[in-house]
């Protein structure tokens, strides 16, 4: 009987991988975020990634990062938080963890903390300082919630489809 083998992945790897594999889904052109909602028995329960919301056409509303409000993105996106607390269909997401690969924005955190989310592991903190980050983890905190950085562990996960 051989042994099992040592270089698999532990689960914080598969599930940011996860996220990150599910912000690859995106279509902006200048920011990709995904989020996966694992239960606490390491189960996947939702993903989600940034986007405009169905029935939104991709060719028809804009991906501007600056301009006038209306022809910007920002108006019209869903973030990849709120995509996997909308698009989960079974019940309660109490006691959950959320994996991210960008911090949430203060909206988000709002929806993570009405959902039950007790836990967020987040890979980038691009926008930390910023007022709407501030506002977040300010909500964070005092909704009990923890925040943790993900740790890079240097692996490189390759699939060829």
């Amino acid at each position: 009987m051989s042994e099992k083998r040592q270089d698999y992945i532990s689960w914080d790897e598969y599930f940011m991988g996860v996220a990150h594999l599910a912000g690859m889904r995106s279509k902006d052109p200048n920011t990709q975020v995904g989020a996966c909602i694992v239960s606490k028995d390491n189960k996947i329960l939702s993903m989600g990634y940034n986007g405009f919301p169905k029935g939104c056409s991709d060719e028809e509303f804009p991906w501007a990062r600056e301009g006038e409000l209306l022809d910007t993105k920002y108006p019209f996106v869903t973030h990849g938080e709120l995509n996997a607390i909308l698009n989960y269909r079974g019940g309660s997401l109490e006691g959950t963890k959320l994996y991210v690969s960008l911090f949430p924005c203060n909206e988000c955190a709002k929806a993570i903390i009405q959902a039950g989310i007790t836990c967020v592991v987040y890979d980038s903190d691009k926008y930390e300082g910023t007022p709407t980050n501030k506002a977040a983890k300010k909500m964070f905190a005092a909704a009990g919630i923890t925040i943790i950085p993900y740790s890079r562990t240097g692996k490189t996960i390759k699939i060829q489809l």
